[in-house]
């Protein structure tokens, strides 16, 4: 993830996919396809933790495909 900061913004900012976490309803996965990374094209998920007056990354991490889970955005 070394040098990947502007590309998590950016995921946040204008993600693909948002889904909520299966096994924490205050998490939401924020997911944008890079083709280019260290180990090719991959897909990068930022981690966020929702509280009533806060939310923060928990982390962030590059996976194959977005996991399961309710999505949020886009709506159908």
């Amino acid at each position: 993830m070394r040098d990947m900061d502007k590309q998590i913004g950016e995921t946040l900012e204008r993600p693909a996919i948002v889904r909520r976490s299966k096994s924490d309803a205050a998490v939401r996965l924020f997911y944008a396809f890079r083709e280019k990374t260290l180990v090719g094209g991959k897909w990068l998920c930022v981690v966020v933790k929702y509280r009533e007056d806060d939310a923060f990354v928990v982390t962030a991490y590059l996976t194959d495909r977005p996991k399961e889970g309710e999505e949020l955005w886009p709506t159908r």
